[in-house]
């Protein structure tokens, strides 16, 4: 059985959860996206490409939302966040737009992918909690997804704040769906495996 000290930390997450992304929520509004997302069209309407990157556990955020992205209707590229310096932002074109995902927006390996980035004749958009970091000033258009606390034993582990980077991404997907108009038989096309990739009766 757990110890009694683990299912008091769990509840202690689950409240700190209920707190910092109900916040974090409450607070976004639609129009703040919008730069962003006519930063994409812009680029796509002229042949760029779409791409995302981040360090550590926003690196997996990263490969999650290019398969989101790409089976909404904008196909999107994963770029390994320390790679891309030793030789990956050869994936990259000028004209392509890359999503750079970072907390603190201060991260030293980010830092180095983000001018590699802009050497190569991409735009940036940053994606972090601190709207005053780094990442912010050198970003062509910035979404901010920040919490006060992760939540967890130590409050350093990110848990909170993947979870409000999660959400910003999706939310900038869902406007980037509806401008491509991506219909169920676009979505079936494009993901024609499992469940998702029938046509439901109300769809047919």
């Amino acid at each position: 059985m757990l110890k009694q000290e683990s299912k008091q930390a769990v509840k202690a997450f689950f409240d700190s959860v209920d707190t910092e992304f109900n916040t974090f929520l409450k607070a976004r509004t639609a129009e703040e996206y919008e730069a962003a997302a006519q930063l994409i069209l812009d680029a796509q309407a002229k042949g760029g490409r779409l791409h995302i990157t981040g360090i550590g556990k926003p690196g997996h955020v990263s490969a999650y939302m290019a398969s989101l992205f790409s089976s909404t209707g904008n196909p999107c590229y994963f770029l390994h966040g320390t790679e891309a310096v030793h030789g990956s932002c050869g994936q990259l074109a000028a004209g392509d737009v890359v999503i750079c995902i970072s907390n603190s927006g201060e991260t030293g390996e980010l830092k180095a992918t983000v001018l590699a980035i802009k050497n190569n004749g991409c735009k940036v958009i940053g994606v972090s909690g601190n709207p005053e970091s780094w990442l912010a000033k050198e970003s062509d258009a910035f979404l901010v997804a920040g919490v006060k606390a992760e939540g967890g034993p130590l409050n350093r582990a990110p848990r909170n704040s993947i979870l409000a980077e999660t959400l910003t991404l999706q939310a900038l997907s869902v406007a980037l769906q509806v401008e491509k108009d991506w219909d169920p038989v676009k979505y079936v096309r494009c993901h024609p495996g499992g469940k998702l990739g029938e046509l439901r009766e109300n769809e047919k």
